[in-house]
């Protein structure tokens, strides 16, 4: 039975592809929330108390994970429980994917027993209790005695701890170990089907037994409530994590508050609002969301919620050819919005471009520039629920006696049939991502007889091909629509040029406009001739891929190499 389950669950994988010092050693990033639990079946259920942490250091620096997760619990558990592997909600982000696994579930009890994580209807947590065990010493001591990493060097700064609980729970008659972030993968892959059996724990007290306070390794604070059900992108995004962090690491900011949005000229872009809900939205009483921009209404009807969850909603739509600011105003006829109201900055890219080379050019005190790394977004993901009734048909009985003499009769059931169903969701989950390539090669006038190399003065060729696969609609999302490159001469900045999009849509592909200073127009960017022998290496950033989730972007880079100056083709003699 369980090699088949396993088969199936990985067949259904493969388809769906803590902040100042305190006197502990460590400093606890880390608040809890949960609600009231539901009641179980034989097939569907889980006891207080079964539940765990998974702990995994990450190096503060680049947020690499350094050592493998540990699993911590109080209970023994069974040798062949079902789980996904040791992989962190990190290395989840980038990309691992969820496999389940039938292998030995490898875990630690500790000595010293660890609180309560995960609330029940009878039991609430303490925060507090949580806390002081994971930042003290003998905790502490034990994760590095337990991955091999030397205590001082643990503590000295360079490293968080990052937590994440985990539920020991029955799924369809088969046990099984999943942390928060497990359990809404695994959701999305079954299209709502742990959600629906086991939401109390695994989309409501699991998710909110751990999240952060501050914003940490690129994890925000949680700033929505404490109580209630939570949808698979909140808990991916921002619950059932805590983080201990050491004297010495640095303190992450909080980031601004997003109050507007910036998109270039003539650009198909989405703008989003996230769309949450109390009560159960149904296709009996729809909720729409209307978007107004510049003078249009954009209108999104027949959005279906279910109890305390949420849902991106979106509108595609074209800018102004003109650079201006405007408001963009959003109403809902039920729920609430993430934003009523976005600030659209519509800029104009095509302008600054590199003044004219001279043959006369000098820069004596240059130096090579350090590359700049501008943040990447090469993945997004996003749903849509949808919900059909499940009917349940009850008889309601009506008795009546029928008298038949002054001590005889019977009985008449006048009842009817009553249909006391409920209204079913269903998750359908769209992802897509980014790739793109450039190339460099010398000038087709140039004289270079090999293809990675030039005589500093001539022109250089840029090509870029950008690639947004997807399983969404069309209508969901934009492939890339503009690329814009930069130069070691000018430090990565003050001058840029831009392409032109020779093919558009989801495999797009872009080269440099024609130069204003070509003789021929050609679409080439004129290195300097004062430029340094070595590599030359210009920086693209591909824009403007957008998607509910976000515009995705990337930084390519690629290099030439210069050898020589043009001079050096060039022979000057007198007239005979």
């Amino acid at each position: 039975m369980k090699r088949i389950l396993i088969s199936v669950l990985t067949l259904l994988v493969m388809v769906s592809s803590l902040c100042s010092p305190i006197y502990a050693n460590g400093d606890g990033n880390i608040d809890n929330g949960g609600g009231d639990m539901g009641s179980g079946t034989s097939q569907n259920k889980w006891s207080p108390g079964y539940d765990g942490v998974r702990i995994t250091i990450i190096r503060s620096s680049d947020k690499a994970v350094v050592s493998t997760p540990i699993d911590y619990t109080n209970k023994t558990l069974p040798r062949d429980i079902i789980h996904f592997g040791k992989t962190s909600k990190i290395q989840y982000l980038n990309h691992s994917p969820l496999k389940p696994s039938t292998d030995i579930y490898r875990y630690k009890i500790p000595a010293s027993p660890m609180p309560r994580i995960i609330s029940s209807g009878e039991t609430v947590t303490d925060i507090e209790v949580i806390k002081k065990y994971f930042t003290s010493e003998g905790a502490v001591k034990m994760v590095a005695n337990d991955t091999g990493i030397d205590f001082d060097s643990l503590t000295n700064g360079n490293y968080k701890l990052l937590l994440e609980p985990i539920a020991y729970l029955t799924f369809q008659g088969v046990f099984m170990s999943m942390t928060a972030h497990e359990a809404a993968l695994y959701d999305q892959i079954l299209s709502g089907g742990l959600r629906s059996k086991m939401v109390s724990l695994t989309h409501q007290n699991l998710p909110l037994s751990m999240f952060l306070e501050t914003p940490d390794l690129d994890f925000p604070a949680w700033s929505g409530s404490r109580r209630g059900r939570v949808s698979n992108d909140q808990i991916i995004s921002s619950l059932g994590l805590g983080i201990v962090r050491f004297n010495g690491a640095p303190t992450t900011p909080p980031p601004p508050v997003q109050t507007s949005v910036q998109y270039r000229t003539n650009t198909d872009v989405i703008t989003s609002v996230r769309l949450s809900t109390s009560a159960a939205i149904t296709p009996e009483s729809p909720a729409s969301v209307s978007f107004h921009i510049l003078g249009s209404r954009y209108t999104v009807s027949n959005i279906v919620i279910p109890e305390g969850d949420s849902q991106l909603v979106w509108v595609k739509w074209r800018t102004p050819s003109q650079p201006q600011t405007l408001s963009i105003q959003v109403s809902s006829s039920k729920g609430s919005l993430s934003a009523s109201s976005i600030t659209a900055s519509i800029v104009d890219l095509n302008q600054n471009t590199p003044p004219d080379p001279k043959a006369t050019d000098r820069n004596d005190s240059f130096r090579q520039p350090s590359i700049p790394s501008y943040a990447d977004k090469t993945s997004a993901s996003w749903g849509i629920w949808s919900a059909h009734w499940h009917e349940y048909w009850v008889w309601i009985p009506k008795w009546r006696w029928i008298s038949t003499g002054p001590d005889s009769g019977y009985w008449v059931d006048n009842g009817h049939w009553e249909d006391q169903g409920w209204w079913e969701y269903t998750w359908t989950g769209y992802r897509a991502s980014l790739s793109a390539t450039q190339s460099i090669s010398p000038d087709a006038k140039s004289p270079s007889t090999v293809s990675d190399r030039i005589k500093s003065g001539y022109g250089i060729e840029m090509d870029v091909s950008a690639d947004v696969p997807s399983n969404a609609p069309s209508s969901h999302l934009t492939g890339a629509q503009n690329a814009v490159s930069y130069f070691p001469e000018f430090n990565y900045r003050t001058y840029w040029r831009l392409h032109d999009s020779k093919t558009s849509g989801l495999k797009a592909d872009f080269g440099l406009k024609p130069n204003d200073f070509s003789t021929y127009q050609s679409r080439v960017h004129f290195t300097p001739i004062w430029y340094p022998d070595g590599f030359y290496t210009p920086i693209t950033r591909v824009l403007d891929a957008w998607t509910p989730d976000g515009m995705l972007t990337l930084q390519l880079q690629s290099a030439i190499t210069i050898s020589g100056n043009l001079f050096s083709d060039w022979h000057i003699s007198p007239l005979k």
